[in-house]
């Protein structure tokens, strides 16, 4: 690659708007206004995301970037109905929106970031490709044996991609501004449909226990290895709020205090519980 071409994409949906919009706001003001972000929503939700469409900020829905056999039934809150697997939880389905979309989105490299997520400083996206290669977050040995639930992510992961059980403490791959590049997209599609031998999102709908991150972390570190474009970065960019419990006064400003140099983003979880005009002065001070 000459130049590295990103786009970032968020997926959202009505509950997060505020954050989305916050996170739009963010994204106007400190990065380039060449970089295009696609926000991804249910259709039901296309009409109130369609408020924040701008000649860089496009929105897609869902719907569009399903195949045919993936449907949302009105009366089935929880998930979606598949004429192929079982039904599809709407958390599987999340992240198989996200390993769609290099289908649609003909750019180099994706940044993900979720609606939670709020840039407080500059972003040059330069800063994300050494020499000719695209960062990919990998944080060594983060991950231990005991964390049950992300145990079966990467027992999943492994028997996908038909590699030997991971030895423990594991990588961790999970993180905010999580960079892929689509053509490695387009190798994990093709590897995974040599392995079943039937279509990538038919075998990933059927799984139970699941992460989009770490397949195509194990699939970059294990498979492809050094014939993937990228190279490990370790730092972790965004200063990340994970509790789901209301921070008070004193304890949201207590993290805003220690926002360190690194950090382009800071991150409160939705599930914290807390609303955007909580935060959302002290965010603007910051900026």
């Amino acid at each position: 690659m000459n130049k590295t071409d990103f786009c970032l994409i968020t997926p959202s949906y009505a509950p997060d708007f505020e954050r989305c919009q916050l996170l739009c706001w963010s994204i106007e003001k400190f990065l380039p206004a060449s970089i295009n972000h696609y926000i991804i929503v249910d259709r039901k939700d296309l009409a109130l995301f369609q408020k924040l469409k701008k000649s860089n900020t496009e929105i897609i829905t869902v719907e569009s970037v399903l195949p045919w056999w993936i449907q949302k039934i009105p009366l089935f809150k929880n998930g979606w109905f598949s004429f192929k697997t079982l039904p599809i939880r709407n958390w599987l389905l999340q992240q198989i929106v996200k390993l769609s979309i290099a289908q649609y989105i003909n750019h180099d490299a994706f940044v993900f970031v979720d609606s939670d997520v709020i840039f407080v400083r500059p972003l040059n996206f330069h800063s994300f490709v050494n020499n000719g290669k695209v960062r990919f977050f990998r944080e060594p040995e983060a991950i231990d044996i005991q964390m049950q639930t992300h145990y079966k992510w990467y027992e999943t992961a492994t028997q996908l991609l038909e590699l030997p059980p991971m030895n423990f403490p594991a990588p961790n791959y999970i993180g905010n501004l999580i960079t892929w590049k689509r053509e490695n997209v387009f190798k994990l599609y093709q590897h995974l449909e040599n392995i079943s031998g039937r279509e990538w999102i038919e075998t990933i709908a059927s799984c139970w226990n699941f992460s989009e991150y770490i397949l195509y972390g194990i699939f970059v570190d294990q498979v492809l290895k050094d014939e993937s474009g990228h190279y490990c970065d370790p730092q972790n960019i965004c200063h990340e709020y994970w509790l789901e419990e209301v921070m008070s006064s004193e304890q949201l400003q207590d993290f805003f205090d220690h926002l360190r140099p690194e950090h382009l983003t800071v991150m409160i979880s939705a599930k914290s519980g807390m609303s955007v005009p909580e935060y959302q002065q002290l965010i603007k001070q910051i900026a």
